[in-house]
């Protein structure tokens, strides 16, 4: 199944899980950008206006959390849909924007392109 290119914003902060997912987003044709905190993705969303949707981890370096960075996304790009991550806590979707989504680690990557498909289908 073909993808019309769609912009995604990985934010990952563990080279390996990083390389590992982008590889199999890109595999499933998406475009594909990557930050490694917080504030590189706030850099990489400013730069990249089309991007469609965050896949971001909770834990992240620099003091601001995934959890900070999805309040940040929903207030600035309302439009951005988003997919959060962990393995070392459970997320609430009740503290997640609405239709945003929680996968626990380790995730499988077949499942999270699927719900990228599903989220950001029109």
């Amino acid at each position: 199944m073909s993808n019309p290119r769609i912009p995604i914003l990985v934010v990952e902060d563990v080279a390996l899980i990083s390389m590992r997912i982008v590889d199999d987003l890109e595999q499933a044709g998406f475009t594909v950008f990557e930050a490694a905190s917080s504030a590189q993705a706030v850099e990489a969303l400013i730069a990249n206006e089309t991007i469609q949707l965050l896949f971001t981890d909770v834990g992240m370096p620099g003091g601001i959390d995934g959890l900070k960075l999805v309040a940040t996304v929903r207030d600035r790009w309302p439009a951005i849909k988003i997919i959060v991550t962990s393995g070392h806590r459970k997320v609430d979707v009740a503290l997640l924007p609405v239709e945003a989504r929680f996968m626990a680690k380790p995730y499988d990557p077949v499942a999270v392109i699927l719900s990228i498909r599903e989220m950001t289908a029109l």
